[in-house]
This record gives C-alpha cells, structure tokens and sequence, in this order.
C-alpha cells in the first residue's frame, strides 16, 4: 500500500470525503495521490499537502495504480470509453462509486480486462468512520486485500455479492442521511422541552454515539438494549409508543424501500 498511487476521477463531495480519510492514514503517501476534477481551481489548496491536482483524467490514470471512479451515474460509462486507452489490465485496478452500473457495464466499456471493484462508502470517510460495502470480478485475494485496505483507511468494509450494491448503498449511503434527519428531530424536540440548540446538539449527537457503540460492541439486537430503558409506565416507553401511533418505524422502512425502488428502476 505505501508505495502504490491512488488516482480520484471526478474528486467530488464523495471523493473529497475519501481523500480526507486516506490522508490520514500513515502508509499513504499525499504525494502518491493524484485528484482530478473538471472545474479542479477549487481543489488547488490541497497541493499545499502534496496531493496532485488535475483536470487531466489521462495523464493521472496513466501515473496511478489504483483507479477510484467517484463519478456520477450517468457519465461514468462515457469517460471510461474516454479513457480506455489509458486503463491497463496488468497495471490498473479499477474501483466504481457509481450507483447501479454493473461491473459488466464496466467492462463492456473497456478493451482490457483489469480487476474491477464496486465500492459504496459514505461521507463517514470524512471523519474515519464509513461504512464500505465492496464487491469486484476478481478473485485475486491480493488485489481484494489492496482495495480493502484503501477503504479500510476511511471505516469499516464488508465484501458483499454485486446483487446487493443497491441495498447497500440506500442502507449505507443514503443512510446517511436518514440518520442525521432522526438527529436533527431529536435536537428540535430537544430545543422544545427547553434546551438551547447548542446544548440540544451536544446531547444528542453523543447519546446517538452511545448507542451506536452499544450494538456495536455488545452485538446485541436493538429491542435488547431498549428494553433496559423502558420501565413500566416510565416516560420513555410512553414516548416510544406515541412515535409508533404516528407510523415512525413503518415511515422510516417505507422511505429505505422507495429509496431502493428508485435505483432498482
């Protein structure tokens, strides 16, 4: 991994957020980073740690080892048709974030045949902390270790079968947001009995901490722990019904589901 080059096509929110992940961790070099993007101006401060900055897809693939495609969707497919002249099966690894186009998709659009890789991480990569599902066409149990360890820099990874890409990007990714919107009710509630929303934030981002640590490291089911803190006829049991008359798991269930049917279409 040290000495291996990375290159970011497209170095977008997403990409940015894997960058901020990989700088910091110690077996990467900033300067075997190579970032591009088509307006790249906004991105020049990062040549300050080394990182180099381009707007020149070619020349950057051509100098990397490790080919991390954070583009959209709709465009991935006609830049690589762009630049498969560039790509070189016995160099390159190829790693897709675009949602919903298949490995084979890929492939079609490349003369070489490199290993190509899936992987849906989260803006968690900005602090360190996403959720990485990966799957690939290789079995090269090397090349897997290499990918892992780029994305094991910025979280958590799992290997996943490809006909669940979709489910983990609305679990893992769009639950991103599903997440921060449970947080931000949570603070405006908070705001409501009494706190100022400075307050309301601290307490609730830490208390959303400790229960995610404790699935995490107790690996217990959810209703577990709840029941620790449902007494009978306590306030907290009395409010967690209130949120189920009001359809708050079936609300949030139904929003997973439309979200998948929407990239399953």
């Amino acid at each position: 991994m040290k000495n291996k080059k990375i290159a970011i096509i497209g170095c977008g929110n997403l990409g940015l957020s894997i960058l901020n992940g990989l700088l910091t961790n110690p077996l990467i070099n900033p300067k075997n980073i190579s970032i591009t993007r088509r307006n790249f101006e906004c991105l020049e401060y990062l040549k300050n740690k080394g990182i180099d900055v381009s707007s020149n897809n070619s020349r950057v693939i051509k100098n990397s080892d490790i080919i991390i495609f954070a583009l959209k969707p709709y465009n991935i497919l006609e830049i690589l048709k762009e630049l498969n002249g560039d790509i070189n099966a016995k160099k390159h690894i190829i790693i897709s974030l675009a949602t919903g186009i298949l490995i084979d998709e890929i492939q079609n659009n490349l003369t070489s045949s490199p290993p190509i890789f899936r992987a849906m991480p989260n803006t968690g990569a900005d602090v360190g902390e996403s959720m990485t599902c990966i799957c690939s066409n290789s079995n090269d149990s090397k090349k897997i270790d290499l990918v892992k360890q780029v994305f094991d820099s910025i979280g958590k990874t799992i290997l996943i079968d490809e006909n669940l890409m979709n489910a983990s990007t609305v679990l893992g990714a769009c639950g991103i947001a599903y997440v921060l919107r449970f947080i931000r009710g949570m603070i405006q509630g908070g705001i409501q009995i009494g706190f100022d929303a400075k307050t309301a934030s601290e307490i609730v981002t830490h208390t959303v901490r400790g229960a995610s640590e404790l699935l995490i490291k107790r690996r217990q089911h959810p209703e577990f722990e709840i029941d620790k803190v449902t007494t009978p006829k306590g306030c907290t049991i009395e409010g967690l019904n209130e949120m189920e008359h009001h359809g708050f798991s079936s609300s949030l269930i139904k929003g997973i589901v439309t979200s998948f049917d929407k990239i399953e279409k």
